[in-house]
């Protein structure tokens, strides 16, 4: 592509140099660049992108966008200097790639919690429904029935826009991806053309990263606020925020509720562990599903299949032998003496709230609810009292572990999670660091019918320590522990 024809939208402040070059690819890592590539120095959280412009010349950038001209500059390259690097990615992406969000209807999701399980229903159903999709998740990234490797929640703009392009030339309809708050504030999702967006709920999370709530909440609702009137969004009303996060925006609101009048209006006649029994407007429905926040997740994918079009009555009926997404209240059962062993991927107060919330409506007798849980490392912090105090509060015994400590000490994190045990729940929880030793505790706990959660880590296959990704996978560890008893 020609570098100006790159520049359509960006919000340029002076350039040096010939536009008419071609370029043969973006790069934001100095490290991965080719011949004639275009070079974006973005200013990261951790790296400033400007110090490694050199680099990125040495290696065969021949344009650099830059926010900060260098002292420097080499004539034979053409330089330009824009606002924002960040959102000059997320054009200048979409454009090199042919604005491929155009050319499909890509609907996305924010919010604390629910994002993965909605995105992948969604994927499940229009797939159903004879569509063939793609999937944008922190579970898996899909192209039709083609499984590609997920990194992050939402990946950078320049992998973003060659996957929508990837799944465009596949001839995908419909792409349905998860937007975290992260890639809303680092632009990662700007310059995408969105069909449609919807907001599950926000809750206590990621104030390691915008310090504040009011700031996490500030940055979700901009996303909305910035949709076109050609989109439609849907909104929790249930969540205190739910109707804020779509006070300004210029798309086609609607609302889903358990508790009071909306368009997509839901009310729970039976919760049990053989799936949720409920009224969808006007039509009553049996869900495999299980759960009150998992009533929630429905009623978002319902509405978003309204909005999209689908007949209301195929879409309840595909929708009601639909599993959610792997590690989100995955379930197993011993053969011998029936103990059910949860795979969850709560790493939230709210997420493992709940979970375990919803466990205690479902026990039928005496079953006991154990809870293997631990907080991430380099993460936010001021959960982690606050995630013990949920566990014990909820459960009947608790077993503080390891979840991914990276660079961290284990043991000071599992401290700071004791400090949230009041006195009397402090019978209730033992400490095992070692997690496949902490789930092996717990099986062994464990008497007929009782429940087992493994909280916080759920799809993932590795637990990270000290840099290193070393092979973890909850519930093989559980299916193991169980089938050993």
């Amino acid at each position: 592509m020609i570098l100006k024809d790159l520049l359509y939208k960006v919000s340029i402040r002076a350039v040096k140099g010939n536009t008419g070059i071609e370029v043969t690819g973006l790069q934001t890592d100095s490290r991965k660049l080719g011949s004639g590539n275009c070079f974006i120095a973005v200013k990261g959280s951790v790296t400033d992108g400007h110090q490694f412009i050199d680099t990125a010349i040495a290696n065969g950038a021949t344009s650099v966008i830059c926010e900060t001209f260098p002292a420097g500059m080499d004539e034979n390259i053409t330089w330009i200097q824009v606002e924002n690097s960040a959102a000059a990615a997320g054009y200048a992406s979409h454009n090199f790639y042919g604005e491929p969000s155009l050319k499909i209807k890509l609907v996305g999701v924010t919010g604390t919690n629910g994002k993965t399980t909605i995105v992948t229903l969604l994927w499940k159903l229009f797939t159903a429904l004879g569509y063939k999709c793609g999937l944008i998740s922190t579970v898996q990234n899909q192209v039709g029935e083609t499984i590609l490797s997920s990194t992050h929640t939402t990946p950078d703009a320049i992998s973003i826009n060659a996957l929508l392009k990837k799944m465009v030339t596949a001839g995908c309809e419909y792409v349905f991806m998860e937007c975290s708050s992260h890639a809303i504030h680092q632009h990662r999702i700007t310059g995408l053309q969105f069909t449609g967006a919807l907001f599950s709920n926000i809750t206590h999370d990621h104030l390691d990263y915008h310090k504040s709530f009011d700031e996490y909440i500030r940055v979700k609702k901009s996303w909305f606020d910035a949709l076109p009137s050609s989109a439609f969004a849907i909104s929790n009303s249930d969540d205190k925020r739910g109707l804020v996060m779509l006070q300004n925006s210029s798309a086609r609101n609607y609302y889903y509720s358990l508790k009071t009048m909306a368009d997509f209006k839901g009310k729970i006649l039976e919760n049990s562990l053989t799936g949720l029994h409920m009224m969808v407007n006007d039509t009553e429905v049996y869900f495999r599903m299980i759960g009150e926040f998992n009533a929630y997740n429905l009623l978002a994918v319902f509405g978003t299949a309204f909005c999209l079009g689908q007949d209301k009555n195929l879409v309840l009926q595909l929708l009601s032998s639909l599993d959610g997404a792997e590690g989100r209240f995955d379930y197993t059962v011993s053969n011998r003496d029936k103990i059910m062993g949860i795979v969850d991927y709560a790493h939230t107060p709210d997420a493992l709230l709940n979970v375990l919330a919803t466990l205690k409506k479902l026990r039928q007798g005496n079953e006991r609810i154990i809870t293997v849980v631990g907080c991430g490392g380099d993460r936010d912090k001021t959960k982690r009292p606050v995630m013990a105090e949920v566990a014990c509060e909820y459960s009947d015994k608790v077993i503080f572990t390891s979840d991914n400590p990276r660079s961290e000490d284990p043991l000071e994190i599992l401290h700071e999670m004791e400090a949230g045990v009041n006195v009397v729940a402090r019978k209730k929880y033992i400490t095992i660091p070692d997690r496949r030793e902490a789930i092996k505790a717990a099986v062994d706990l464990a008497v007929e019918a009782d429940i087992i959660l493994v909280a916080g880590k759920g799809h993932e296959k590795y637990q990270e320590v000290k840099g290193v990704k070393n092979h973890f996978d909850d519930k093989e560890v559980l299916k193991e522990m169980l089938g050993s008893r």
